[in-house]
């Protein structure tokens, strides 16, 4: 498809925007306080722009700070139960490291393709599927992000209000008396250490990006240095003789009984950091250099997973000579230890990363997202409240525990994350081949590049209704079948990433090459090529 001049933004809008004006007081980082300096032209209108969304001014995450970024997102309740829990999948450890390994290149390889758009551009995720989806079509993709966030936002703080009260319990045994009544399901102690942990993430994320980077540069190494502190002490304890890989019960499984199983742990790695993965470009954008995002990946994901696996099971297999049985949970772990300075330190800390990756993984999406939705009435900082008030809504003490509560509800919105991904990495590479117009992204001229069909590309808005039926099909369907006393095929789940990824790609792609609503552009001014600066 030949290449197409799109004439001056201001003489196509029929209706000129309401020009978002940006001060001096204001050439900031965005995030910061006061509003960002995103660069924001006078020909961009305002129903899609605040300082928030447009291209930074300046990007200076070097490599550290996204090593850092990933430590935040390793080091947390949920990252030591899930790696710990592969290695007690009945396969040798041998099995399960190598499982380790290709899961988490797999996700270096993914996080890299979709860092790439956003840290050429300078704009979070939900503008970079403006180029895809439309200038209004990218709300889909967004608001289901931001709904997947916002869950997974309160089930956190909840998780980490767990640590604080065992901490609450251990220095004043008199809260105890706060467990015996409660409000909404949840203990007058639960509320305290909730409120507690809302106010403070809210107090951090406030105080903008630039904050929140010097959070995480701290709060990865503070955890590493707890937990080698607590692999130590609990090894002293054990003796080295009696530390083993292999957390499995039972006999052990054959070589080919054993290769379901490790693909089901490679999909396992894979799918813990879709979440991540898909959000990763509100981060990368601030990247100063592709190349050091790169170099951060790789130091943050395959070298810190897999050395933060190996303390994992370490520190787990440490339980079973110590306390007489495994412990997987990090917070039972360190109340077993049951020293008022290990509960304190230990407690603190699991806070501390539970309040990191929160941060980073359910915090930062949804307030992009919502932000997208209006960007003249929602801020930065707007739609990050609208999400921690969501997270309150929904009572997440009540349901988190409900297994078939989250399969219908998270299972479903989780699996539509892999058609999201497959859309926007087929879109960008393969399709547009690395070249964003990006002025465009911020018009709502008819004729747009972005604009396609009254700002939806249909495309991609079938290919998001197509395969994410496939792929929550493949989520939902076959425990609901069991539980209709049909034959088990629940392993399927645990690929519905890769399913619903690989389907929106290929969809995504026959549709572009069938109707084609994209415009190839060539390079040139006011065209991103995604090419490394000389």
């Amino acid at each position: 498809m030949t290449a197409r001049t799109a004439a001056p933004v201001e003489a196509l809008d029929p209706a000129p925007p309401t020009a978002v004006r940006v001060g001096p007081a204001d050439l900031v980082d965005a995030g910061e306080h006061p509003a960002g300096a995103g660069l924001v032209k006078p020909e961009y209108h305002d129903r899609l722009t605040n300082e928030d969304l447009a291209p930074l001014a300046r990007q200076r995450w070097g490599t550290y700070n996204i090593f850092a970024f990933w430590m935040s997102d390793v080091h947390s309740v949920g990252g030591y139960v899930t790696a710990g829990s592969l290695f007690a999948l009945g396969i040798a450890s041998w099995q399960v490291l190598l499982a380790l390994v290709i899961g988490i290149v797999i996700v270096n390889v993914f996080t890299n393709l979709v860092a790439k758009p956003s840290q050429k551009t300078g704009v979070p995720y939900p503008v970079i599927n403006r180029a895809v989806f439309g200038v209004l079509g990218a709300n889909i993709p967004a608001i289901i992000r931001g709904l997947i966030a916002v869950a997974w936002y309160g089930v956190q703080t909840f998780l980490a209000a767990q640590a604080l009260n065992i901490v609450f319990l251990k220095f004043l045994p008199g809260s105890a008396a706060l467990l015996e009544v409660g409000f909404l399901g949840l203990s007058a102690l639960g509320w305290i250490s909730y409120a507690i942990l809302w106010v403070a993430q809210a107090a951090l994320f406030w105080r903008g990006m630039e904050t929140i980077r010097r959070f995480i540069d701290f709060a990865g190494p503070a955890v590493y240095v707890v937990m080698l502190v607590l692999a130590v002490y609990l090894v002293s304890q054990a003796g080295w003789e009696n530390i083993t890989l292999d957390l499995s019960e039972g006999s052990p499984l054959g070589f080919w009984e054993s290769i379901p199983v490790m693909l089901s742990a490679i999909a396992i790695v894979v799918s813990y950091f879709s979440g991540p993965m898909l959000n990763f470009g509100d981060f990368s954008r601030y990247g100063k250099s592709f190349k050091a995002v790169r170099r951060g990946n790789f130091l943050g994901l395959p070298i810190n997973f897999l050395f933060f696996s190996l303390l994992t099971v370490i520190t787990a297999s440490a339980t079973v000579p110590v306390f007489g049985e495994l412990i997987t949970d990090p917070i039972a772990t360190v109340e077993r230890i049951d020293t008022p300075f290990a509960i304190l330190l230990g407690g603190l800390t699991f806070v501390i990363a539970t309040v990191g990756i929160n941060i980073v993984a359910n915090f930062i999406a949804p307030a992009f997202d919502f932000s997208n939705v209006s960007p003249k009435r929602i801020s930065w900082r707007a739609g990050g409240m609208i999400a921690a008030v969501g997270s309150v809504l929904l009572t997440p003490w009540n349901w988190y525990s409900n297994s078939d509560a989250i399969h219908y509800t998270l299972g479903v919105l989780g699996a539509l994350i892999g058609p999201l991904f497959g859309i926007l990495i087929c879109g960008y590479y393969l399709v547009a081949r690395q070249r964003i117009a990006v002025d465009d992204m911020y018009s709502m001229s008819p004729t747009g590049r972005y604009w396609f069909t009254r700002g939806y590309n249909g495309n991609a808005v079938w290919t998001v209704a197509i395969a994410g039926a496939v792929s929550v099909a493949a989520a939902v369907l076959p425990k609901t079948v069991v539980d209709l006393g049909g034959p088990d095929a629940t392993w399927l789940g645990n690929y519905s990433w890769f399913i619903g990824c690989g389907l929106g790609f290929v969809l995504f792609w026959v549709l572009e090459r069938v109707n084609p609503r994209m415009v190839r552009l060539e390079p040139g001014e006011g065209v991103n090529d995604g090419a490394e600066p000389r």
